[in-house]
């Protein structure tokens, strides 16, 4: 069977899934770090792709490209847009979007619209991309009675939520209460990240299944990057635990 295809965008999302890694074989090309090997017993080529939507589509394609393989998964963090939720809560998403693509208008300000196409050239109805139906079906009952354990850098108290939802991407780490608010408001969005969509868009292109799972290691607010610092390992270690319970379902 052909492998499963994982990236990660930062160092401490790697980590948890290479160490595991048994049969590994590197390889490095375009500036990143791929390990083929078995994951609990299952066939999977490891990305380190980098942060950034660009890295996301490159790193999506080599998988696909260079190593056959048969469904794109994004294991890594993300900022909490939903206020709703707490940083250690866990998004699966089933719907992606590129907030930061789309045009200006004169009245309207900054539109969201589809990668890759414009109103007035190449319209196109739909917004994003839906995960496939069937993956999402097996997800959930995978992780039908999961449990999460609190995160000890938050006091362990509360145990983490796993939800499913939409997921937005851009190349920015959302630093603002503003944004946040506006992000959510407008399009609905549940946590917002920078590899994720790209990922999907390469994914279609190819006709390939993909999954997006996303630990909160902040909450997209003007503290973002002090909670990113102090939660990062935790929440990435999580993610990369709920990967490979998935495994035996993808």
């Amino acid at each position: 069977m052909r492998p499963i295809g994982v990236l990660c965008a930062i160092p401490q999302e790697f980590a948890f899934l290479a160490d595991n890694l048994t049969a590994t074989e590197i390889t490095e090309t375009a500036g990143m770090v791929f390990h083929a090997g078995r994951l609990d017993g299952h066939q999977v080529v490891l990305a380190r792709a980098g942060m950034g939507k660009v890295n996301a589509a490159i790193a999506a394609t080599l998988l696909l490209e260079r190593f056959g393989c048969r469904l794109l998964l994004f294991s890594g963090i993300a900022g909490g847009l939903d206020p709703a939720l707490s940083i250690g809560d866990v998004v699966i998403a089933d719907h992606v979007v590129q907030h930061d693509a789309g045009y200006y208008g004169a009245d309207e300000g900054f539109v969201v619209y589809q990668a890759g196409h414009l109103p007035f050239f190449s319209p196109h109805e739909e917004l994003g991309h839906s995960a496939d139906g069937d993956l999402i079906t097996r997800v959930r009952s995978a992780l039908d009675e999961i449990s999460l354990a609190p995160l000890s850098a938050a006091g362990g108290e509360r145990p983490p939520r796993l939800l499913y939802g939409r997921i937005l991407t851009g190349d920015q780490f959302i630093n603002s209460e503003t944004l946040r608010e506006r992000l959510f408001r407008e399009l609905g969005g549940a946590a917002v990240e920078m590899e994720g969509a790209a990922m999907a868009q390469a994914a279609a292109a190819f006709g390939v299944p993909w999954l997006v799972v996303r630990t909160l290691s902040d909450l997209a607010g003007r503290d973002s990057h002090f909670d990113f610092r102090q939660f990062v390992d935790e929440v990435a270690l999580s993610s990369a635990l709920i990967v490979r319970r998935l495994l035996p379902v993808l």
